[in-house]
């Protein structure tokens, strides 16, 4: 992706700035709002990367459907549209919740099933990632019924296939090559 970098460099500043003047959380919870926000609107993104709308419209659009922000988040519309970066908000705002949970010391941790989790399978999970990392770990439940069976969990840039679909493609392979 193309302004991911600069994506990174802007959600680091933020996040530098924000931790001097002891606003970090409350920019962090601006940019979750503004990454979920963003993510769920087609039309809103579509806007913010139209390079035929005019700076001022998006501005004003973000202004309202964002009226409650901090200061320095909207500070950081200002240097955006400025920088005519404003189509990788999204982006920064995604790496600015990363990063902030990094200084933190938390981690999230993401754990593919094919049927819901159940409470107390969840919590043996939570146990299983404890014992990986030191860190504090939010749990992510994803479902996706194409793996069968089993479990993927993803731990940072670790990742555990569990999966019945994982060991088919194996046995798959195996057959293949003999």
């Amino acid at each position: 992706m193309a302004g991911t970098r600069a994506a990174i460099r802007y959600a680091k500043a933020l996040l530098s700035l924000a931790i001097s003047e002891n606003k970090a959380d409350k920019v962090d919870d601006d940019m979750k709002l503004i990454a979920s926000t963003i993510a769920e609107n087609e039309e809103l993104s579509n806007m913010l990367s139209n390079p035929v709308v005019k700076t001022d419209t998006k501005k004003s659009a973000l202004l309202a459907i964002f009226p409650k922000l901090n200061k320095m988040t909207q500070g950081l519309f200002d240097l955006l549209i400025s920088n005519k970066r404003i189509d990788i908000l999204l982006h920064i705002a995604e790496k600015y919740s990363v990063l902030f949970d990094e200084h933190n010391g938390k981690e999230t941790a993401q754990v593919t099933t094919a049927v819901p989790l159940t409470k107390d399978l969840e919590q043996k999970v939570l146990a299983k990632v404890k014992e990986l990392t030191s860190k504090k770990v939010e749990l992510e439940s994803i479902i996706d019924e194409s793996i069968i069976g089993g479990f993927i969990l993803r731990v940072g840039d670790k990742q555990f296939d569990a999966s019945i679909s994982n060991k088919l493609n194996k046995l798959k392979r195996e057959f293949i090559l003999n």
